[in-house]
């Protein structure tokens, strides 16, 4: 994709309702925003059975055969190196949009039912995000974005390498643009087990590079992600930590 196309695509998929204070690429060092609902990690049964409606509604409107499962929690929601986000109204405290983080901290990934990962990946920190859901609307755009944001900031905050996904046709162009990469060479789309076989596409984004990949591509969402505060995104408590892989002991000690 050219220059030009990438930002046209975020901008029109992403960031139409980001308020341009959070966007403007001359803005002096860090800035402070707030947004009219929060972002944290589910704690309740009751916060986790607002993040399970808004996830069932939005499978609803677009995949009504997985929505059929999804009535209840997984038991992916409940998972050591599991946390599962909501975004919440501040005005009535109604869910607007929720996501899954598990990292591979003690078991594979979820999209690992289907595929093998390739060597570049394997011993790697990663996490995966799953169970992506917001409200309809212009308010759904941007929830979007910050779930987004507070998956990498999660992601940075845990030492994690990669960041990974499965997205189906067209969902996956936004993931394009947000400057993932195949983790196939092929590209190609693959039926995956824990989204009732539809086919997705497997991509990959580098935690550790984001910043310096964002600001060489001029990105529209590089002062959304990297030099905007948002105290609306609460990861207090989470559980952070993750322990080096043997691989990655393995290649330290070889560099000594």
């Amino acid at each position: 994709m050219e220059q030009h196309n990438l930002a046209e695509a975020v901008e029109g998929i992403l960031v139409a309702d980001v308020p341009a204070q959070g966007r403007a690429f001359s803005m002096p060092g860090m800035t402070e925003e707030r947004m009219p609902f929060t972002v944290k990690i589910v704690r309740s049964g009751e916060e986790l059975g607002k993040a399970v409606s808004v996830r069932h509604a939005a499978y609803a409107r677009h995949v009504p055969a997985v929505a059929a499962l999804l009535q209840t929690s997984e038991s992916y929601d409940h998972e050591e190196g599991s946390v599962v986000l909501l975004a919440e109204s501040k005005l009535d405290g109604s869910p607007l949009g929720t996501m899954r983080i598990q990292t591979n901290r003690y078991r594979k990934l979820v999209l690992e039912q289907t595929v093998e990962l390739p060597e570049w990946l394997q011993g790697r920190s990663q996490a995966e995000a799953t169970r992506l859901g917001v409200s309809e609307g212009r308010v759904g755009r941007i929830v979007k974005t910050m779930l987004f944001k507070a998956y990498f900031q999660y992601c940075l905050s845990a030492d994690i390498e990669w960041m990974v996904i499965t997205a189906r046709s067209p969902l996956d162009r936004q993931y394009d643009a947000l400057l993932f990469k195949d983790v196939f060479p092929d590209g190609e789309y693959r039926p995956m087990r824990h989204v009732g076989n539809i086919p997705h596409r497997v991509l990959a984004f580098e935690v550790g590079t984001a910043e310096a990949r964002w600001a060489a591509a001029n990105h529209p969402l590089f002062n959304f992600i990297f030099r905007t505060h948002h105290p609306d995104i609460d990861l207090a408590d989470a559980p952070l930590s993750f322990p080096a892989s043997a691989k990655r002991q393995e290649e330290s000690s070889q560099r000594i």
